[in-house]
């Protein structure tokens, strides 16, 4: 009984120096950069005394007024694409027997984790104002409207972010009670009628989760809308602007768009939750569907429109690929191929590479070992302190990365901790933005594992961490490696908070090829924008290899 004492006494005190972590890190990573931007929004900007110019400024002036509407419209507009897209995907992938479905799953998922800016950069190549499309259409006597303005922004968020609505919706629809669906139709209800009001209202909150990430995510968008919006401003490309004209100064109006943004967000968060709760269906899980067999007309349907969806969305990297060998002068290509482009880019900037790797890496080594504690504090930890702590850790899912970029610098441009301009800043942007992915990740794979076992191992007097190191620790490892290998992923195709916190020699893959992208040199973007969708393509195999075929694991 003393023995046991004396663990648990161990073990509270362990898993609480966890947990004050924890606290720690939101508080001096999240909590303080985000509070310094809450600050400096009501901080005039040439007297410094706390006043509301700054918003009056920002809502009744036309320009700024226009960019919160254009955020709004390409966010509903992406997100209603991916809602157009990604529910007819998973319904005919599930319902249905789709050849070669697992190939188109893969496909789907490595559109989703390229960088966005990659395939705004790619449907400028080919319905740009020289686009080879658009000529090759205006050849025949139809002339395509250009890539550039709302609607191109909009394509581009739609093709990026309906595997959300994939993922979510097809992972919702194999657990629905085929039960459900017969009774319908036997009661004289068939096809669209069924799907409308039995299926759909089963998946309901699956699929306002699917449509909530593509919003969230069109919303913080930063590098689509700059290279394809032209004059079309929308929230994170004015934040940037401000924030580049107001440097030296009091960040206000940048400080001030970055809280509209994140008000927005949260607002639609609350009301995904009010729509997906406001009604609960739920079934016995008795008889699950089963994908059937078409044949004729309806089977040929079936496939070109899976088919012709997941292409639409991969044409881009194709494109970005085949343009990699293309011969270029200078910012010009020229006939032939080869591998000038990839010469370049080793020769003339392989300190952005190397930046990358190293950033990225050093991000994700802090993200394993501090995600996968705290993933167990909040999975075994039944405490008030755990429980605060969960929704904390997952702030990030609401901040935009211009946002947060913006809080780092005015949180630690100053002395005593003064890491504007360093590789570090960037390091602890990449920790802090992609933490959640492990908590999740770790938490989730503890819910599969009985805590008898570690209870045993206390029982008989081993200390907490050992406890942790020798049981729980290898049954997590599927778990911890495939928040490891998002969180890499994200992070090395991270743009909209870098691209406000790098100087010249932290600059990494992502800024060089959206720098490149403006810049005219299409061939070195090309071969860079590559380089990542290989190694993407990579960890996009060994996620699955580790999950056990379960894509969902990357929402």
């Amino acid at each position: 009984m003393n023995r046991l004492r004396r663990s648990g006494s161990s073990r509270v005190g362990f898993w609480s120096v966890v947990t004050l972590g924890g606290y720690l890190i939101a508080a001096i990573l999240l909590v303080y950069p985000l509070f310094n931007i809450f600050r400096f929004s009501f901080l005039d900007r040439v007297t410094g005394v706390v006043s509301l110019s700054n918003y009056r400024e920002f809502f009744t002036t036309q320009y700024y007024y226009r960019a919160f509407a254009n955020s709004m419209v390409v966010s509903l507009g992406g997100t209603a694409g991916a809602l157009v897209l990604g529910i007819p995907l998973a319904f005919l992938t599930t319902r249905f027997r789709i050849r070669g479905a697992s190939l188109l799953s893969t496909l789907a998922i490595l559109a989703l984790l390229s960088p966005p800016f990659i395939g705004a950069y790619a449907w400028i190549t080919m319905l740009g104002r020289n686009g080879f499309l658009r000529h090759l259409f205006m050849a025949v006597g139809i002339n395509l409207p250009a890539i550039y303005g709302p609607g191109g922004i909009i394509l581009v968020f739609a093709l990026q972010y309906y595997p959300f609505v994939y993922l979510l919706t097809s992972g919702a629809l194999k657990t629905v009670d085929r039960s459900l669906e017969e009774a319908s139709e036997n009661l004289g209800a068939r096809g669209r009628r069924t799907f409308f009001r039995v299926t759909l209202p089963l998946v309901i909150p699956s699929v306002t989760a699917g449509a909530l990430i593509a919003f969230m995510m069109s919303l913080a968008n930063f590098g689509t809308p700059m290279i394809l919006g032209t004059s079309y401003p929308v929230l994170p490309t004015l934040a940037y602007n401000f924030f580049n004209s107001e440097i030296g100064g009091r960040p206000g109006l940048a400080s001030t768009v970055s809280i509209v943004l994140m008000l927005c967000a949260s607002a639609v968060i609350f009301l995904q939750r009010y729509v997906a709760g406001r009604r609960k269906y739920s079934s016995l899980l008795l008889n699950r569907s089963h994908p059937t067999r078409l044949s004729g007309w309806k089977n040929g349907v079936a496939h070109a429109v899976s088919y012709a969806i997941v292409a639409f969305s991969t044409l881009p990297l194709a494109v970005i690929v085949f343009f990699s060998f293309r011969n270029t002068s200078g910012p010009v290509f020229i006939a032939g191929f080869g591998l000038d482009s990839y010469l370049r880019i080793f020769r003339d900037v392989p300190k952005t590479i190397t930046n990358s790797l190293f950033f990225s890496i050093s991000a994700v080594a802090l993200i394993v070992v501090v995600g996968t504690l705290l993933g167990f504090v909040i999975a075994r930890r039944r405490t008030p302190a755990a429980r605060i702590l969960d929704p904390l850790l997952m702030v990030p899912y609401i901040v935009p990365g211009t946002v947060l970029g913006i809080g780092f610098i005015t949180a630690f441009n100053r002395h005593p901790v003064m890491l504007a301009g360093t590789g570090t800043i960037i390091i602890l942007t990449y920790f802090v933005r992609r933490l959640p992915y492990s908590v999740r990740s770790a938490a989730s794979i503890l819910s599969q594992i009985d805590p008898a076992l570690e209870e045993a191992a206390v029982s008989l007097g081993t200390p907490p961490a050992r406890t942790f190191r020798k049981i729980a620790l290898p049954l997590m490892l599927p778990g911890i490696m495939s928040g490891a290998i998002m969180s890499w992923i994200t992070s090395i195709n991270e743009l909209s908070a870098s691209i406000l916190l790098y100087v010249g020699r932290t600059m990494t893959m992502p800024i060089r090829i959206y720098l490149s992208v403006l810049d005219g040199y299409f061939g070195p973007a090309s071969a860079m924008s590559t380089i990542l969708l290989v190694v993407t393509g990579l960890a996009v195999f060994f996620v699955n290899r580790y999950s056990g075929g379960r894509e969902s694991v990357v929402i």
